[in-house]
């Protein structure tokens, strides 16, 4: 239960780090942002309490917006996903269930359940993130290119994050 415990506290400071200090820096044309941090949301075991997915959501959100200088976007944005994701789960849920002890992972459930389950969360935290910073529908179809775009280059970040570093 430590050994758990101390490794989620290690992921979070680690995507935390590597969003800030070398994926910010990433921007392409100001269209593509990739979002990494939102995959510490995605690898919550299931068996989180939906109470704690949120606090969590929350302080995940609020690290990033003391990084980033936006009051609440990020976590206004990543509380939302913490909140899509149990409705998500029991959404795209294989028939048998999940069984105890299992994660979110390519590993148990495969590349197609684990790629829909992603898309949607994903999608969902960038659509809250950048109409939130927009604050209008005025660009609304550029907005949407920005959102589809970053999404897809977080989408494939967060599907290679499970090939090479969360490996069986």
């Amino acid at each position: 239960m430590i050994n758990l415990w101390l490794r989620n506290i290690g992921r979070f400071i680690f995507l935390v780090l590597l969003q800030v200090l070398i994926l910010d820096n990433i921007q392409i044309s100001g269209f593509i942002n990739p979002y990494m941090y939102v995959l510490f949301i995605l690898l919550m075991p299931f068996q989180t309490p939906k109470w704690l997915v949120l606090i969590v959501g929350f302080i995940l959100g609020l690290t990033m917006d003391l990084f980033h200088h936006t009051p609440g976007m990020h976590t206004s944005a990543t509380v939302f996903m913490a909140f899509l994701r149990p409705g998500v789960l029991q959404m795209i849920a294989p028939r048998d269930g999940y069984e105890p002890n299992t994660f979110p992972r390519v590993f148990y459930f495969g590349l197609q359940w684990f790629t829909q389950y992603t898309v949607i969360l994903v999608f969902a935290h960038h659509f809250i993130l950048f109409f939130m910073e927009a604050f209008s529908f005025s660009g609304f179809f550029l907005t949407m290119g920005r959102i589809i775009l970053s999404s897809i280059f977080s989408i494939l970040l967060v599907i290679l994050s499970q090939y090479f570093i969360f490996r069986k």
